[in-house]
Order: C-alpha cells, then sequence, then structure tokens
C-alpha cells in the first residue's frame, strides 16, 4: 500500500480530493506523528516520488505545512521539519491555556444538549481504547474524534477556532504525540476531560475554562519534566 493510499480520515477533517491534497494529508500525518523525525532535512524531489506527485504539487504542499508551522525553511540550510525545543513547547502551552480556556468558558453557553452528549459519547469510546485501560497512552485521532478539537468547534468563535484549529492545531498536534507517555498521565488526562464536559453539561463557563486551564497547565509541566530527558521522535498518545 502506497504512502498516499494508507492515510485515513477522521470524521469533521475534509476528504482529501486530488493527489496534491492526498499527499499534503500523508506528509502531514508523517509529520505529526514523529514517522519523519524533527530536524529532518527535507528534499523535494524525494519527497515528490514517495508520496506519488510531480515536484510542482509538492512544492504547494511545502508552502502549505511551513504556513502550519510544520516545516520551516532557512536560506542557505533548507526545508527542515519544525523542532519543538523546550521554551517555544512552553510558550505554545501557556497559548493553549489561554485561547482554549476561553473556548471551554464559550463551550458552556454555545454547545447545545447534542454536542454534549457525544462529548460524553466520544469519551466513552476513547476508555475503550487497551492502552489508555493500562494507562500506556492515551491516542486521539484528528478532528471530531479529538475531545479537544470538539471543544473549539463547540465555542462557535470563529476568532478561537482560526487560531487553534486554522493555524496552531498539528504543531499542537504533534507536541501532544511528541511528549505524551508520562506515567499514569493517560487515565488522569481521561477524568480530567469528563470533568470539563459535566462543567460543560452544568452550563458553568467558569467552571469549564478553570478545568481546562488546568489540565492544559498539568500537560505542559509533565512536557517540562520530560524536557529534561532527549526529545522523543515519535509518540502515539496524548496527555493534554
Amino acid at each position: 500500500m502506497s504512502t498516499t493510499e494508507r492515510h485515513n480520515v477522521a470524521p469533521g477533517v475534509a476528504e482529501p480530493r486530488t493527489l496534491a491534497d492526498r499527499a499534503l494529508a500523508a506528509l502531514q500525518d508523517d509529520i505529526v506523528r514523529g514517522v519523519i523525525a524533527p530536524g529532518t532535512k527535507l528534499a523535494e524531489s524525494k519527497l515528490a516520488a514517495r508520496y506519488g506527485v510531480s515536484r510542482g504539487p509538492m512544492r504547494e504542499v511545502i508552502r502549505r505545512l511551513e504556513s502550519r508551522k510544520l516545516l520551516e525553511r532557512k536560506v542557505h540550510v533548507g526545508t527542515r521539519v519544525t523542532t519543538l525545543d523546550p521554551a517555544r513547547l512552553s510558550q505554545l502551552y501557556y497559548v493553549r491555556e489561554a485561547l482554549e480556556g476561553m473556548a471551554a468558558r464559550m463551550a458552556a453557553t454555545a454547545m447545545s444538549n447534542v454536542e454534549i452528549d457525544s462529548l460524553h459519547a466520544l469519551l466513552a469510546s476513547h476508555e475503550q481504547q487497551q492502552d489508555l485501560q493500562e494507562d500506556i497512552a492515551y491516542f486521539q485521532r484528528e478532528g471530531d474524534l479529538d475531545f479537544h478539537y470538539r471543544i473549539i468547534q463547540g465555542s462557535h468563535s470563529s476568532a478561537l477556532i482560526d487560531m487553534l484549529i486554522g493555524e496552531l492545531y498539528y504543531l499542537i498536534r504533534m507536541s501532544r504525540y511528541q511528549f505524551s507517555s508520562v506515567a499514569k498521565r493517560p487515565r488522569e488526562a481521561l477524568l480530567e476531560h469528563r470533568k470539563i464536559v459535566e462543567a460543560l453539561e452544568t452550563r458553568d463557563g467558569e467552571f469549564a475554562e478553570m478545568l481546562m486551564r488546568r489540565h492544559i497547565s498539568r500537560a505542559r509541566l509533565n512536557i517540562e519534566v520530560e524536557c529534561q530527558q532527549p526529545i522523543p521522535t515519535a509518540r502515539n498518545a496524548d496527555t493534554g
């Protein structure tokens, strides 16, 4: 099976329609999951061959991934996969804490009862994951299968959606993949998700914001501890 054929699109994420779209989805997925490690130098011609497109479309794919902060181009160096150093990670999580906290506050009044019920169902499906039951990992696919994505969408704020889903979403997912295997954290993260949904259900925006901020702050603190160790290149779990 080719690289482009194996990409599965989660609900809430547009189905790739062209070869270039499929190449974008596949390369993005490989970067986010750490299949292509942070800091890897990328050659346009090799990428084009690997993902089954010509160099012209691949050039556009690279440009779009640069706009999503997953690739960085430097003069006399070339294009490399973004490396999330400790300082940058810390800043990213402080931004998440503020913006996703606000999203949770707004979602408490903006989400319908049906949307909140669907969050309960989502977390019930997450709980069935064997790795989570064993407290090893908490894997969330993108789009509607991602708890944080649902909360952001549930805020019904175009500004927050643009920032957290449009600009920062895949960089955030990359960080969540790389720094997620923390002892006891997977089940703690699920419990924190459940408490956030309970706050949404009671329409307590202030409490929902506090819980979300605390949830992301704990993830940041865990990452700061892990950053004292060699940065991992691929994880398949989620802490925040």
